[in-house]
């Protein structure tokens, strides 16, 4: 966008204010640059510390306990950038302001701080930072520390999108020891890869959140860690191991601040607002998903890996029973991770098809499990198969990712990793979800175990960076979700990185959201959370299966048996499950479809599509780690469906719950799980004495 004018400020003895300048004021004294916008005040000193202030009801508040500087490791040893005579540069631009905080290190190395605020976002500071070599011999690059933060001692609590370690909490309270490194973007040692570059912190008060806003998976950390003091740390760290030569640069993403009252459900809407202002398109927002999306479902991973056609079709009665119109044939159907054709044993001949066509004759659609861009070869692996070599990687060694070493790089699995950023693997996704979907007849898929992958090295490919591989995920993601949807409009696709946040390489390319193997009831919820934050309150969010929602390890197997349907209708939440019916084998005890299940089952099912509370719209109105019971709600049709949570499925709770976000009018208050009412209420806030053990879900309606 052209600049209306520009204004050079030099010297850092200088005080100005710009009021000649319209819109957001910008000011310069010492060589700070100060910023405000109608809900911030960012204070940015010359070595880069950002403090960032919340302008609320007259009163200014921030997290900040001070200015934390930039650190840059050149050939292990800190650069320091004096900070004298910075050069300021102040530029209108549209409807905000960009301004560049120039300063030169002795060994000629140039550091330009930009940074950008817009009224129409007006809690983001957006920042990069560039370093370029002005001097004469090479510069390495081997570590840089940026958007540093040291938080004040507060009760604060935490959301972290990194995808580390499956089953591990994204929302947590922050207490002396902790320690996370956040690693993000490429599958790497002590990481799954992938996840959303958010770390936000919220207190009672307001929140603070860094990250970054490119949409490809930049590989980087967001450490945080809480001293022995109470005082959190956070920054952003990049590891570029670059040299810089004469006359080369190196630049981080555009990176954030934040500042922002509730929790990590708003910063993870105004993270998606940013950007979808930058041109991210999602599939998965009400206004894209299908209507089929909120149907609910039942996934065949009740009977494990070895389930069988006879097993998958004798379901049927029972799930018709129920209303149920989505099945999901699950993990190990196939052969060989890769070529993906039915295993002999298990789907021999045409069964698998013939299973799919007396699924769509009794009015259900199937869905298909499978793990995009995986090879197999030959050893035993981690999930305890003895691997053989798949026919695509012995026909295709040349689209294999390689390490530094020239060996297979490994996804998820241990399995090979094919290249996605080849046209030519492009292709052959395209042509295998043809024939998932066209010649099978599936309607949708499960993919599976997806994080993210490794950076490819393979000489052959071409690439431009290692990082080339792990941006082009999404693309693989891309042609199938566009394949699928351009065959059946109505299909599904579900991408699951199990029990971790997903990764916005291909994020954009689902149309149903999943809980990922979340870890109990609490995990459900904030998860659910999480993605109507990043995707809409109206998305689709699956709330995975019920069974999840209490589980424990016992002799080295996940005994699944919980029953809280709550934590996601409730919520928002898609319902799903996978009982066994009508199986008596000892190994499938813990799901099996006793009576009493049956009961509270077809209980919970009716309930969840008489409401379709996942087509309502989630309203934000209770702090997570603040409030107790914790609170949810949820408009729809001119009601407001409130549900409490005691924590897990089996506590209690007594006292009262808040009714909030009310027009001053009187309501009716019922429990429509019970079917009993509960008294009346006057808006706009009120308050009723209850007493309930693991949830209370109400509906809300004007007398």
């Amino acid at each position: 966008m052209l600049c209306l004018f520009s204004m050079l400020l030099w010297g850092c003895g200088d005080s100005a204010r710009h009021s000649a300048q319209p819109g957001i004021p910008v000011s310069v004294e010492n060589g700070s640059v100060r910023i405000e916008t109608s809900a911030a005040r960012f204070e940015v000193a010359p070595s880069g510390a950002i403090r960032a202030s919340l302008l609320q009801g007259g009163r200014e508040q921030t997290l900040d306990a001070g200015l934390s500087a930039d650190v840059l490791v050149s050939g292990g040893q800190t650069v320091d950038f004096p900070a004298a005579e910075p050069r300021v540069v102040i530029e209108n631009e549209g409807r905000g302001k960009r301004i560049e905080i120039r300063s030169r290190a002795g060994n000629g190395l140039e550091r330009v701080q930009t940074l950008e605020v817009y009224e129409r976002m007006p809690g983001l500071l957006l920042s990069t930072v560039a370093y370029r070599n002005g001097g004469a011999r090479p510069i390495p690059i081997d570590e840089l520390k940026t958007n540093k933060h040291t938080l004040k001692k507060n009760d604060t609590w935490a959301f972290f999108g990194a995808s580390e370690k499956w089953g591990e909490d994204d929302v947590v309270h922050l207490a002396p020891g902790l320690s996370r490194a956040n690693l993000l973007g490429a599958k790497r040692p002590g990481t799954m890869g992938g996840g959303v570059p958010v770390a936000a912190f919220w207190t009672k008060d307001m929140g603070l959140a860094v990250g970054h806003l490119d949409s490809q998976p930049v590989t980087l950390g967001i450490p945080t860690s809480v001293g022995s003091g109470g005082a959190p740390d956070v920054a952003l760290d990049f590891l570029p191991a670059e040299t810089l030569l004469p006359g080369e640069s190196y630049s981080t993403p555009r990176m954030f601040t934040m500042v922002f009252t509730g929790d990590y459900y708003d910063a993870l809407r105004l993270y998606s607002q940013a950007m979808q202002d930058r041109g991210w398109s999602l599939a998965a927002t009400a206004q894209h998903a299908p209507d089929s999306a909120y149907e609910a479902s039942w996934c065949g991973w009740g009977y494990l890996a070895d389930v069988t056609p006879g097993q998958m079709l004798g379901i049927i009665p029972k799930l018709k029973e129920f209303n149920i119109h989505w099945a999901t044939l699950d993990d190990r159907w196939f052969d060989v991770y890769g070529d993906w054709n039915p295993r002999a044993d298990t789907f021999p001949g045409n069964s698998l098809k013939t299973m799919v066509d007396e699924y769509h004759r009794n009015g259900i659609h199937v869905q298909l499990w499978w793990l995009p861009l995986a090879a197999e070869w030959k050893g035993p692996k981690e999930d305890g198969v003895a691997y053989t070599d798949s026919k695509v990687a012995k026909e295709h060694p040349d689209w294999l990712v390689l390490d530094r070493n020239g060996k297979p790089a490994l996804m998820a699995r241990q399995l090979e990793t094919l290249c996605p950023a080849l046209p030519q693997v492009q292709d052959y996704y395209r042509r295998l979800t043809g024939k998932f979907i066209r010649d099978w007849g599936f309607d949708g898929h499960k993919l599976d175990n997806v994080f993210s992958i490794p950076p490819c090295y393979n000489p052959k490919h071409h690439h431009k960076s290692p990082q080339d591989s792990v941006n082009a995920m999404g693309d693989v993601f891309r042609v199938i979700y566009e394949t699928t949807k351009a065959l059946k409009p109505f299909a599904v696709t579900q991408a699951c990185p199990c029990g971790t946040p997903p990764n916005i390489s291909w994020l954009p390319y689902l149309n149903q959201a999943v809980t990922a193997d979340p870890v109990g009831s609490v995990q459900v919820r904030r998860r659910i959370k999480m993605y109507k934050g990043l995707l809409g309150p109206e998305a689709p969010v699956y709330g995975d299966h019920v069974e999840l929602t209490e589980l424990e390890q016992r002799n080295d197997r996940e005994i699944d048996f919980g029953r809280d349907f709550a934590s996601t209708v409730g919520t928002g939440g898609v319902v799903g499950t996978k009982f066994v019916w009508p199986q008596k084998d000892a190994k499938y005890d813990d799901v099996v479809l006793s009576p009493e299940k049956d009961a509270l089952w077809k209980k919970w099912l009716a309930i969840y599509q008489a409401k379709m509370l996942s087509r309502g719209e989630f309203r934000n109105l209770y702090l997570t780690g603040f409030d107790r019971p914790e609170g949810y709600a949820i408009e729809k049709a001119g009601k407001v469906y409130y549900a409490f949570f005691a924590g897990g499925p089996h506590e209690s709770y007594k006292g009262p719950v808040e009714f909030r976000g009310l027009e001053p009018v009187e309501y009716r208050v019922f429990d429509y799980v019970n079917g009993r009412e509960l008294g009346r209420i006057q808006g706009p806030k009120a308050v009723l004495q209850t007493e309930f053990q693991g949830s209370l879900l109400v509906e809300v309606s004007r007398i």
